[in-house]
């Protein structure tokens, strides 16, 4: 794999958010709007200074989309780049600005993200792939599979499984922004209906809409732009990879979870950090066992003992190892497009103190990994 060297240190200076939910009242342009003034506000930028964008989203809804939602700001020339990488194109997203600034192209990006997901089962495959009559297209048939073997290796029972989304849905009932805030006990989840055993309905996430946006700049550009130091969150690393060769048959990060591993390894050289100096993580959580399985990726808990970590309270907020603080995708649901940069957005919001009741204490570091078909996994450090 290739290890590029970050130039000029990035930091993000705001973030914005729109409530995840469903609102059938507004079309996407207008949610990723919304998100993308609030993070201008959220640093006092205007919009006439922003030199590039990039914009995450899956869902056709009619070309260049990105320039579409701006359009509304007033269009000033600037890139605008859309951006399809599945589940990770928010972040994927970020990525590219992070890399626009660190290399001394620009000095202030905007990255966003919104989506309009359709309700029912995701569909990855195209529309003749033989997978789609076999089943290997639902993703949660994947991710029941994945749960079967790591319950089965692991000797980890359905109720620490189940832990995942009551700690999720505690997380989210502080949270505002969150689609699902309704609070569940471990047998309220094992006895929602079943959906690809051994999953049930609370144990995955549901089909969203939203938006989110950060302002990337670098630190030596702040002072030119009148931005606020004390508020920036530092980019430690940035790290994008994909899949390759896997002789079981699929690529796909639904069959094959430890394939985080290489983009937490790239981030942790990058930034210099390590898994021990972590004090928070969002990570991808589209179903129970892939929250467990991608922390253990993260090289945060050894393979095999995460639902451990779950079950003793290691994992909730008053715990070392907080997860998925906001709710994760299990409450806060899954926007495509917006998911990887909402990740930014709580991970800059607790590194700054400013995420009110579910605050981390003494928070300094924070990790935000998302992942997603085609075995694409961006793992990103911030720190203070």
């Amino acid at each position: 794999m290739n290890r590029f060297t970050p130039g000029r240190e990035v930091v993000v200076v705001g973030v914005g958010l729109h409530p995840f939910g469903r609102f059938r009242d507004k079309d996407l342009a207008t949610l990723a709007r919304d998100a993308v003034l609030e993070s201008l506000k959220d640093c006092d930028v205007q919009w006439r200074d922003i030199q590039v964008a990039y914009f995450g989203h899956v869902y056709y809804h009619g070309m260049s989309v990105g320039e579409t939602a701006l359009a509304s700001l007033g269009l000033t020339g600037i890139p605008i780049i859309n951006v399809e990488n599945a589940c990770s194109s928010g972040s994927t997203a970020f990525w590219q600005a992070y890399w626009g600034i660190t290399s001394g192209m620009y000095d202030l990006a905007l990255a966003f993200g919104a989506e309009k997901v359709p309700g029912g089962p995701v569909t990855v495959t195209a529309a003749d792939s033989p997978e789609r009559f076999i089943g290997g297209d639902h993703m949660m048939a994947g991710y029941a599979l994945r749960m079967r073997r790591y319950m089965s290796e692991t000797g980890a029972p359905a109720s620490a499984l189940a832990q995942v989304t009551v700690k999720a849905r505690q997380n989210a009932s502080l949270n505002p922004y969150a689609h699902r805030k309704e609070t569940y006990t471990v047998e309220d989840v094992l006895s929602s209906r079943p959906i690809a055993d051994p999953l049930t309905l609370y144990q995955c996430c549901p089909t969203s809409e939203g938006s989110a946006a950060a302002v990337l700049c670098a630190r030596d550009a702040l002072g030119s732009y009148g931005l606020d130091d004390s508020r920036a969150v530092t980019v430690a690393a940035a790290a994008l990879t994909s899949g390759n060769y896997n002789g079981r048959g699929s690529d796909h990060s639904a069959f094959s979870p430890y394939r985080t591993e290489p983009a937490a390894i790239a981030a942790y050289e990058m930034s210099g950090l390590g898994p021990e100096d972590v004090d928070l993580v969002q990570v991808h959580d589209a179903a129970t066992i892939g929250e467990l399985q991608q922390i253990e990726a993260l090289q945060l808990t050894p393979k095999g003992e995460a639902w451990k970590a779950t079950a003793e309270g290691r994992t909730a907020l008053g715990g070392d190892l907080p997860v998925n603080t906001d709710g994760g995708l299990l409450a806060m649901g899954h926007p495509f497009g917006a998911t990887g940069i909402r990740m930014v957005h709580e991970t800059v919001t607790q590194l700054r103190g400013e995420a009110g009741p579910r605050q981390v204490a003494n928070a300094r570091v924070g990790l935000a990994q998302c992942s997603g078909a085609g075995d694409v996994t961006t793992v990103q450090l911030f720190k203070r």
